[in-house]
């Protein structure tokens, strides 16, 4: 396997948009009640890195029969570096109080497409 540069170059060279965020998978690290008491704290830095433009997009995802909240979390920031992008997790209060422990990986956007549509009166967003 090449390197991901490598890879990144060479996604590149054949076209696609090669765009890298960062993906966070976070995870409850013991008792679920400090996932529900840590989370008013999270998300207001959530919150914050919004404001700044380093959250991209981010939200709870269920277990693997889409049935069930377990309390874990999908993050995807904006950063300049991997090294940035680990300093942005490790600060938010779920890792810091211990209530969540993450992963940290690197995601390059090759491929797909993205729909907006915004109704100012109507206060719509529908994304796809």
């Amino acid at each position: 396997m090449p390197s991901w540069n490598e890879y990144e170059a060479e996604a590149r060279a054949r076209g696609a948009l090669a765009h890298e965020l960062y993906m966070v998978l976070s995870t409850p690290a013991g008792d679920p009640a400090k996932v529900k008491d840590t989370l008013p704290e999270h998300l207001a830095f959530q919150a914050d890195l919004e404001a700044r433009g380093a959250l991209f997009l981010a939200g709870p995802i269920s277990d693997e029969t889409g049935e069930l909240m377990q309390g874990i979390g999908l993050i995807i920031y904006r950063a300049a570096s991997f090294d940035e992008a680990r300093k942005l997790a490790e600060a938010d209060p779920m890792h810091v109080k211990g209530a969540r422990s993450f992963v940290l990986r690197r995601w390059l956007i090759n491929e797909g497409s993205l729909s907006l549509s915004v109704s100012l009166s109507a206060q719509n967003v529908k994304f796809g």
